[in-house]
């Protein structure tokens, strides 16, 4: 019997919300879930439709890329997730989709603008959009590159990512991430939604201020931090 069994259920199971939340359609995204005293990761293997999948088809990965048990191959995103992982420690899911709102920002392009107390209530700071990688990158490792892209945005923006827990890549999607796979996906339906409403927000106006800093700072730190009274 495999020991990895209840890592690729908790797998399985948050890449099943995806189709439920309408993150996803087809073969769409991915989502991984860690096991650090073990050195691995579980992950979706590739193309498989989410009305087939079981949770015996999930591979097991190490932060190398080798597989470590699956008999199918694993994520086209595989690398993205390895080097995310082996980069910040903390880091117990990620989840990768291509919901609507999200990529039409990814290929505009645009940092996602903090309008309200609902992008507060889960970060201080407008959603970040990476550049877009060089053709050189393209051309070679090009999911490993994609990870080194996010970390350098994160490093030249001065971000944590336990304080901003996801990113747009420009002209392809979005990835968030978690303390395991289950809030990996709430925090990428966080996303979707924070983008519709950045996007109605400037329908309606297109010179909506952000939110001022006062409010921002109320809002996240009622629900995060030693001081946080939100919730049960």
């Amino acid at each position: 019997m495999s020991k990895y069994i209840e890592l690729k259920r908790e797998c399985y199971e948050a890449n099943m919300r995806l189709p439920e939340l309408d993150l996803v359609i087809f073969t769409f995204g991915n989502v991984s879930a860690v096991d650090r005293s073990e050195g691995v990761f579980a992950i979706k293997p590739s193309g498989v439709p989410y009305d087939v999948l079981k949770p015996e088809d999930i591979v097991i990965v190490d932060f190398d890329n080798n597989i470590v048990e699956g008999t199918m191959r694993p994520s086209s995103d595989t690398k993205t997730h390895a080097l995310l992982y082996k980069t910040w420690k903390d880091l117990g899911g990620i989840c990768h989709t291509h919901s609507t709102y999200a990529v039409a920002w990814a290929q505009a392009g645009r940092d996602v603008p903090i309008f309200g107390t609902t992008h507060a209530d889960h970060l201080t700071q407008n959603i970040p959009c990476t550049e877009i990688l060089p053709d050189h990158m393209i051309q070679g490792d090009y999911e490993h590159e994609t990870g080194n892209l996010i970390i350098n945005t994160f490093m030249e923006r001065g971000f944590e990512p336990s304080e901003v827990e996801m990113v747009l890549v420009k002209n392809h999607g979005p990835f968030a991430w978690g303390k395991n796979a289950e809030k990996s996906v709430y925090n990428s339906a966080v996303l979707e939604a924070l983008c519709k409403m950045a996007q109605l927000t400037l329908d309606i106006n297109p010179d909506a201020p952000e939110l001022k800093q006062s409010l921002k700072e109320k809002h996240y730190y009622r629900k995060h931090g030693k001081g946080a009274y939100y919730g049960q």
